[in-house]
């Protein structure tokens, strides 16, 4: 599942089609998106792990899911989703994903301040979040898109390997240090995989995800498929990284 790092960069590639007019759509979408036809792109943003075209009134959302791709200016052979064709043959397609119609200002649908990419993000309002759920383990915390828009599996297991916490820690037994570290590092990381991921090199930079050794202290590294509340798979070190609860 691509991770808001990912969906920023789809946003930069694809920048030149705002303030463009949609001159024919096609896909195999269910949803009304004849509607965007003859209507201009008033801006591209994001939110997360949702891409959003915005026009006058409404937008749509992508979500490109486990297995969504887009291409710009080219086709896959599979039936795109939803296809945005425009002046001089430029196109943008999207495959294997959800759509959905929002209607009215994207300032009423999101809160900005839940973004870790957004510039708007406040740590002082995911810490309070956190603190309304003390029971719930750190490896879903990261992974709630109302605390940590963006935040995916990778981040989360890059994340909590960093600062040394146990996946299976409870929110509420964290020392008040290690969450801002936790809330700190979901950021910091975020961006990190951003510069990598357009460097062509993240995985090269993976210290758990995938692997089978600690590079901290060469323990092997344990793993679970389905963690938590979301059955994400989990990549740790029993050694160096502390369960807090």
């Amino acid at each position: 599942m691509p991770e808001g790092p990912t969906i920023v960069i789809l946003k930069e590639e694809a920048a030149a089609f705002a303030g463009r007019e949609v001159l024919s759509v096609a896909g195999n979408s269910s949803q009304d998106i004849q509607r965007m036809r003859g209507r201009t792109i008033v801006a591209l943003r994001t939110w997360g792990k949702h891409f959003l075209i915005e026009f006058d009134g409404f937008a749509l959302r992508i979500h490109l899911m486990l297995f969504g791709s887009y291409r710009i200016n080219e086709e896959r052979p599979a039936a795109p989703r939803v296809s945005l064709r425009f002046a001089l043959g430029d196109e943008l397609n999207f495959y294997n994903c959800s759509v959905k119609f929002i209607e009215g200002p994207l300032d009423e649908a999101y809160d900005w301040t839940g973004d870790v990419m957004n510039p708007a993000w406040d740590p002082k309002a995911a810490r309070k979040k956190l603190k309304l759920r003390p029971d719930e383990l750190v490896a879903d915390a990261l992974l709630d898109q109302n605390v940590f828009a963006g935040v995916g599996n990778i981040i989360k297991n890059e994340v909590l390997h960093r600062i040394g916490v146990h996946p299976l820690s409870t929110v509420g037994a964290l020392p008040p240090r290690k969450l801002g570290e936790l809330i700190a590092q979901a950021r910091d990381y975020s961006f990190d995989f951003y510069r990598w991921k357009k460097a062509f090199e993240l995985k090269r930079h993976y210290q758990v995800h995938t692997k089978t050794h600690c590079p901290r202290d060469g323990a092997r590294l344990s793993y679970r498929n389905h963690l938590g509340r979301f059955k994400r798979r989990a990549f740790f070190c029993e050694v160096c990284q502390k369960r807090y609860g």
